[in-house]
C-alpha cells in the first residue's frame, strides 16, 4: 500500500531526552548560582532597578570549546575589573539561521563536516556551557530550534529570538515559557511592530505543541515570560541614533510594554562592517553619559581574533579564534571599548550628572 507520510524523510535518528542528557552532564552547584545570578541580574537591569550596563559580547557563532573557553576567561577576568558599571554576559551562540544553505551551528553540525551528528552537538554545547557559567561567567544564545531548550536552557542566562523568527508564533510562545529574560529583535526591514507583538504573546500564557523533559510530545502550557524586551539591531537604516531610541520608546510606552532597549552593534547598525561596531558603542555610550537611560544594555560580536573565515572541507585547516560565520572585532578591541566606556561611565557616576527616577532608570533625554 502506498504510504501518505514521511514521503521526503529518508530515516529517524532518535534522540536521548532531555533528562538522560543532565544525567549525563549534570548541572553543578557553581554553574547554578552563575545562573540564577546572572538572571536576576540582567532581570534588574532590564526593570531599572540596577543601572549598570548590560553587555553581551561573544562570537558571532562558537565553533571550537578550546577558543570559547579562552575567550570565557577574558570575558571573566574584565568583569572583575568593570563589575561597578557593567555586567558582562558572554554570547554563546550554537544555533544558526541560514536563508538558504550553510552551517547551521554547533547543535546541528559539531564535526563541521555536514554529517549534522546533533545528538554529539547537543552534548558538547552542553558541556561547553556547563564550564562556562562553572566559571562565574553569565550565557546569552539564540533559541531558534523549539526542542533545544529543554536541552541547554537551564545554562542560559540571556536568550535571544532572531530577527527573522520574532514573527513567528512558535518562537513567541517558547519565549512564553522559557525561564530567562527574553530580547526580540526587530524585523530586517526596521519596523518594531512585529517585535512589540511578540513581546507582547510572550509576556502571556499560552498553551502549545512541545516535549517534556522524557522526550515525551505534550501540550506545554505557560504563564508568561515577564522579561520580554526589545533588540535594536538595524534595519534599512540603523535604528541606534537618538531620534530611533526616542520613536522606539514611544511605541514601547503606547503598548504599555518594557521601555528597557538593548542596541545590537552589529548588523545592520553596522552595516554588516564589524569595523563600525566600534561607532556604534561608542555613539550609544555618549547617549548613555548624556542621560538617556533607555538604552541599558550593549550587543558585540567579538572572538578572539577579528574577521572572519569560510569553513572548507578541511576543519583542522582553520585559523584559531576567527569566526566561521559573520565577522567580528579582536578581543584586544573589546576589551579597549569595554575599558573605555566603565572609565567614562564611572566619571558619569562621579560627577552626578544623571539623576536616577523613581523607578531606577535615569530619564530619557529627547535628541538634540
Amino acid at each position: 500500500m502506498e504510504k501518505t507520510y514521511d514521503i521526503h524523510v529518508e530515516k529517524f535518528d532518535h534522540l536521548i531526552s532531555p533528562s538522560q542528557l543532565k544525567d549525563r552532564v549534570p548541572l553543578s552547584e557553581a554553574a547554578r548560582r552563575t545562573v540564577l545570578s546572572g538572571r536576576r541580574a540582567i532581570a534588574d537591569i532590564l526593570e531599572g532597578k540596577d543601572a549598570r550596563l548590560l553587555v553581551i559580547a561573544g562570537p558571532c557563532s562558537i565553533h571550537d570549546e578550546r577558543s570559547a573557553l579562552e575567550y570565557a576567561n577574558k570575558i571573566k577576568s574584565l568583569n572583575d575589573k568593570v563589575g561597578d558599571t557593567m555586567l558582562l554576559v558572554m554570547r554563546t551562540y550554537f544555533e544558526k539561521p541560514r536563508t538558504t544553505v550553510g552551517w547551521k551551528g554547533l547543535i546541528n553540525d559539531p564535526w563541521l563536516d555536514g554529517t549534522c551528528d546533533i545528538g554529539a552537538g547537543l552534548e558538547r554545547t552542553r558541556r561547553l556551557l556547563l564550564e562556562i557559567t562553572e566559571m562565574g561567567v553569565p550565557t546569552a544564545t539564540e533559541m531558534l530550534d523549539s526542542i533545544v531548550p529543554q536541552y541547554i536552557a537551564g545554562l542560559v542566562c540571556w536568550a535571544a529570538i532572531g530577527a527573522r523568527t520574532t514573527e513567528s508564533q512558535t518562537h513567541r510562545e517558547m519565549a512564553s515559557g522559557l525561564s530567562m529574560p527574553v530580547g526580540f529583535k526587530n524585523c530586517t526591514d526596521g519596523g518594531l511592530s512585529t517585535a512589540l507583538n511578540a513581546m507582547i504573546a510572550a509576556g502571556s500564557p499560552q498553551s502549545f505543541l512541545g516535549i517534556d523533559q522524557n522526550g515525551v510530545s505534550a501540550i506545554v502550557k505557560t504563564t508568561g515570560n515577564p522579561n520580554a524586551h526589545i533588540v535594536l539591531r538595524g534595519g534599512r537604516r540603523p535604528n541606534y541614533d537618538s531620534v530611533s531610541i526616542m520613536e522606539a520608546v514611544d511605541q514601547l510606552r503606547g503598548k504599555h510594554l518594557s521601555e528597557a532597549i538593548i542596541v545590537d552593534c552589529s548588523h545592520a547598525n553596522s552595516f554588516k562592517k564589524y569595523e563600525n561596531q566600534a561607532r556604534v558603542w561608542q555613539d550609544c555610550i555618549n547617549q548613555r553619559i548624556d542621560g538617556n537611560d533607555a538604552i541599558v544594555g550593549l550587543m558585540l560580536e567579538s572572538n578572539l581574533r577579528e574577521g572572519n573565515q569560510k569553513l572548507t572541507d578541511d576543519p583542522t585547516a582553520l585559523e584559531y579564534g576567527v569566526s566561521i560565520t559573520d565577522a567580528c572585532i579582536s578581543w584586544e578591541t573589546t576589551e579597549a571599548l569595554i575599558r573605555s566606556a566603565h572609565d567614562q561611565l564611572q566619571s558619569t557616576l562621579r560627577s552626578g550628572d544623571a539623576t536616577p527616577e523613581g523607578n531606577g532608570r535615569y530619564k530619557v533625554a529627547s535628541p538634540a
